[in-house]
């Protein structure tokens, strides 16, 4: 675990100085995303499969539920946590996703990179993507017209359901 530690950090400084945000909200937004998910385990246990994503400390949460109550506890106890500035809970209420679904979240979502890299359009640090069966969520600090290529691209790559756009315009 520590050598994953020690190698990351040195991306983690590439992908910052390529990062529209500032370093110090970039290691907030990695805090916000760890605190968020322990708390929501200590408090809720595996009554849930939740996905905590922070940019720019506004928090997208993303799994599955066994209920609403469930799914508006997981917001509350990340609102309590300091400096997020908005909750974006996406989280479905259903069975736990499986694992042959989260595979298949995870190729999609590699595939959208891959067309973000391969158009040029943007620099591909700009936008970050979560995948949740099959609905692809946009993050990031942007410009319109990346957000339009961004939203473009997404939607045109196979196995994508729908496009959620979690941008902030810079322009």
């Amino acid at each position: 675990m520590v050598a994953v530690g020690v190698g990351t950090g040195a991306g983690t400084s590439a992908m910052v100085s390529e990062d529209r945000r500032t370093s110090g909200i970039f290691i907030e937004d990695e805090s916000i995303e760890l605190k968020s998910s322990r708390r929501i385990y200590e408090q809720l246990g595996n009554q849930l499969q939740v996905n905590v994503t922070s940019f720019n400390r506004i928090v997208l949460l993303t799994g599955e539920a066994p209920n609403e109550t469930v799914k508006e506890d997981a917001g509350r106890l990340v609102r309590s946590i300091e400096n997020v500035r908005n909750i974006i809970n996406e989280i479905t209420i259903g069975e736990k996703s499986s694992l042959a679904s989260r595979s298949k979240d995870t190729f999609i979502t590699s595939k959208v990179k891959s067309r973000f890299l391969a158009s040029g359009k943007f620099q591909i640090n700009h936008v970050k993507i979560v995948t949740e069966k099959g609905v692809v969520f946009l993050l990031g600090m942007v410009k319109r017209e990346e957000a339009d290529s961004a939203t473009e691209i997404a939607s045109s790559t196979s196995g994508v359901l729908k496009v959620v756009r979690v941008f902030e315009y810079i322009d």
